[in-house]
């Protein structure tokens, strides 16, 4: 016997088949409903309006209920940006380092910075920002907030040298990644290609590093 699956499928081709060569009605068509739900329409499953707990139906209400027994929930927990940037002193250790000098000294002044903005909103990635803010603050901003302490000296050093630096950068990881798939190789134990493993942090190192080193390059044109 076949899948339920299958048949399921093989129902559903029909009726679409059928219904390519029905002629349109002359009077005005009611349209479908275009409302989703969990049981997917069919009779025989389950309705979770009835089978859920109206506290509990839907994201909203679930968050807000564990938010109720337990604000320290690791659904709605939020990293902590701002103070873990005063724990680990980044703003001292941004001034001690002179990056904000070393920044004007490679064009980037504020008259320049806020025109950027403009721009920036015309790309959308003001908007993209906007629309995702719990992924940025719980995955981006972790990285980069707790690795800010060794990154810092180091961006300080490749200031002084100028856009140069980055473009180097930017070559030693796409090569050391271009290397590590031509070489097959693979991260012991776990039999991944480490190029593939390693790409996740090399890739994206490659592309931030070439784009500040065009940034800084037109900013002193």
């Amino acid at each position: 016997m076949a899948p339920l699956s299958t048949l399921f499928t093989s129902a559903a081709l029909l009726a679409t088949g059928a219904s390519a060569f029905t002629a349109p009605s002359q009077s005005t068509a009611v349209r479908p409903s275009t409302n989703l739900y969990e049981n997917f329409g069919f009779d025989f499953a389950e309705d979770q309006v009835e089978n859920t707990p109206q506290i509990i139906l839907g994201e909203a209400n679930y968050k807000k209920w564990v938010n109720s027994v337990d604000p320290d929930n690791m659904l709605n927990r939020q990293y902590a940006v701002l103070t873990r940037v005063r724990e680990l002193g980044l703003l001292e250790k941004t001034a001690e380092l002179g990056i904000l000098s070393k920044l004007e000294k490679n064009g980037l002044t504020l008259e320049k910075a806020e025109a950027l903005l403009p721009k920036l909103e015309e790309l959308g990635l003001l908007s993209l920002v906007a629309n995702n803010q719990q992924l940025l603050i719980n995955g981006v901003a972790p990285l980069a907030v707790e690795g800010a302490p060794l990154l810092l000296p180091v961006v300080a050093g490749a200031l002084d040298i100028g856009p140069a630096a980055f473009f180097l950068a930017a070559a030693g990881a796409g090569g050391l990644d271009a290397y590590l798939f031509a070489s097959g190789a693979e991260v012991p134990f776990l039999g991944l290609s480490a190029g593939a493993v390693a790409g996740l942090l090399l890739i994206p190192l490659t592309a931030v590093s070439a784009g500040v080193g065009v940034a800084l390059g037109s900013l002193k044109n």
